[in-house]
């Protein structure tokens, strides 16, 4: 028989001891020990048995690959790798009001027309979900509310309403038995997600998450939270934007960094099939400081506007301030374009932004980057059916990338005429109206553009 010993963990670290201290043993902060409940078995520690679990050869283990539940909402299954897993737990996090608890009630209307869906609110009552249900044009019969803060109680309800996916808004708002503190606090968060996640593991449901955010962007709560669920789903947005991105940070079922694209409409939020389109804005005629790059986001190629801006320095030291790209890595590709370029910035102050609020966190943005900063000084624009890529290495050689062919047949189906790349990245097979031009130094690569 089970009985509740006491014990203590820390806020910040998510270390339990069995006792309280001012200062936690394992991460030294102050004050963070909370106290929290540990289920033990009664004589254990006193000389009685405790059962081991059993292992399992890996032969005998079920080879099959994993059902998977669509949702019925495409962007979210390429995001998710394919649809809902069995047993898995995703953590959805954002800011509030970008659309966390729409996106997930639109796709629990959606599978609920085919399996048990559960929508357990701790923020709204069912009154207020059903009538944002409606608002949106949702109408399935089958889909259940309950409004609960109680894990324990929602546990109960989804194994009486043999549950299949259970949606949890949110995970802030939730309380256990297993711990004393208060909704909301770093050992609630975690006592409660882990009640949550070994419910999905025992039974098999897909268990949804919703998180808040931080001011400064992450997940309140532990950090812990994020290790133990399976798939973490950021929404990102530009204030005053009507589009969204759903990004896979982590997918133990499928790849990270993988984005939906959804655009905030009075129906909800409706899918983005060609994100390129909304990335790009095509001016009337070419305009300095403008270049055009391919980017690669999880598997899909998306092509995104780079604008730079050159100007005389407004103070005693330059200003390097890049928007969607590592400011790092700006004045390391200024640096690499005066040693090997001839082309000097020290007094100038360059700004960088990346059109649409995208962040492009891979090197083959290097070479449209200089690109853009040196049409910008030079007041010459690149001409508008122009995409490049390419990495840069300090040398001053241009590096090739990765799916240098999915790149360019997705300019080519853009529109784009001409595409300037690494040398080892130019295809064997032409691609139909696109004029590959490869290039191994940076020198070769100004010369072209300008």
């Amino acid at each position: 028989m089970a009985r509740a010993k006491p014990s203590y963990v820390c806020g910040s670290c998510g270390a339990r001891t069995p006792q309280w201290q001012g200062q936690c043993p394992a991460c030294q902060s102050w004050n963070t020990l909370e106290r929290a409940a540990q289920a033990v078995t009664e004589g254990a520690g006193r000389g009685g048995a405790v059962a081991a679990p059993s292992s399992r050869p890996v032969a005998e283990v079920a080879q099959d690959a994993e059902p998977r539940a669509a949702s019925g909402i495409g962007e979210l299954d390429r995001v998710l790798g394919g649809g809902l897993v069995a047993g898995s737990v995703t953590l959805l996090g954002g800011d509030p009001g970008i659309g966390k608890s729409t996106l997930l009630l639109q796709a629990s209307d959606a599978l609920s027309r085919e399996r048990a869906v559960l929508y357990a609110s701790g923020e709204e009552s069912v009154r207020q979900v059903a009538l944002r249900a409606r608002r949106l044009g949702l109408a399935s019969p089958t889909l259940r509310l309950l409004a609960e803060t109680r894990v324990e109680s929602i546990i109960e309800e989804a194994t009486a309403a043999r549950a299949s996916v259970l949606v949890v808004d949110s995970i802030q708002t939730m309380q256990t038995e297993l711990s004393e503190s208060s909704p909301g606090s770093a050992v609630q968060v975690r006592e409660s997600a882990a009640r949550l996640v070994r419910y999905a593991k025992d039974s098999g449901t897909s268990v949804l998450i919703i998180g808040h955010v931080t001011k400064e962007g992450v997940i309140a709560g532990p950090r812990i939270l994020e290790h133990m669920v399976d798939t973490v789903l950021y929404f990102e947005s530009d204030p005053g934007s009507r589009f969204r991105v759903v990004r896979a940070v982590k997918n133990r079922y499928g790849a990270a960094n993988e984005i939906g694209v959804f655009a905030m409409a009075e129906q909800g939020l409706k899918e983005v099939r060609n994100p390129s389109a909304i990335f790009l804005s095509r001016h009337d005629a070419a305009v300095p400081g403008s270049v055009v790059t391919v980017a690669r986001e999880g598997s899909r190629p998306l092509l995104v506007e780079l604008q730079a801006l050159v100007d005389e320095a407004q103070g005693m030291s330059p200003r390097r301030v890049a928007v969607g790209f590592d400011s790092g890595r700006l004045a390391l590709l200024l640096a690499v374009l005066h040693r090997h370029g001839g082309i000097a910035t020290s007094g100038q102050d360059v700004f960088v932004n990346v059109v649409g609020g995208v962040r492009i966190g891979e090197t083959a943005a290097d070479l449209p980057a200089v690109l853009a900063v040196l049409s910008s000084l030079r007041n010459r624009a690149v001409s508008q059916d122009t995409v490049c890529f390419g990495e840069l290495g300090l040398t001053g050689e241009v590096r090739p990338v990765p799916f240098g062919d999915e790149r360019l047949r997705e300019a080519a189906k853009q529109g784009f005429r001409r595409a300037i790349v690494p040398a080892a990245n130019v295809p064997r097979r032409a691609i139909e109206g696109l004029a590959v031009e490869g290039v191994g130094r940076l020198e070769q690569a100004l010369a072209i553009a300008f």
